[in-house]
């Protein structure tokens, strides 16, 4: 068994009941195919570096799994075939892991598999863009005086 992980980024238009909805979808997806979800991470809505679909943000999901191949093609199958689905990438953790060892992991994790962080919803780095700029005009208007 290998130990995979999946994020993905889902459309966050998305009501509520919907997400959790899609979000269950793939980790029922996930047990039928064999494979041992060890953590469901919730990010919430970020920016994205850029627009996808049309979109300037998303909501972050991070999966980390054990399984097979074929459970990676099964999940990244449905991901494409999902229109709540926007981007994703899996990554192999590693080569091979004891299934024991994974299933110690989940039992000794927190009971609730599935954890979230805090939305990135305050404009907080805008707010470091526009400083950024503050100093650019200053900069220019030293040059102005030099001359």
């Amino acid at each position: 068994m290998r130990r995979y992980e999946t994020i993905f980024i889902a459309d966050p238009d998305l009501q509520e009941g919907a997400r959790k909805k899609l979000f269950q979808k793939f980790t029922n997806l996930l047990a039928q195919e064999g494979g041992l979800l060890v953590k469901f991470e919730d990010w919430g809505n970020r920016k994205l570096a850029y627009e996808i679909k049309k979109k300037s943000r998303g909501h972050y999901i991070c999966m980390t799994y054990g399984g097979s191949g074929s459970v990676v093609n099964e999940l990244e199958r449905n991901f494409r075939l999902d229109e709540g689905i926007m981007k994703f990438m899996t990554i192999l953790l590693e080569k091979s892991v004891n299934v024991k060892d994974l299933e110690d992991e989940i039992a000794s994790g927190p009971e609730d598999k599935i954890t979230s962080r805090q939305s990135d919803d305050d404009d907080s780095s805008d707010a470091s863009d526009k400083d950024y700029d503050d100093d650019e005009d200053e900069d220019a208007d030293d040059v102005e005086e030099e001359e």
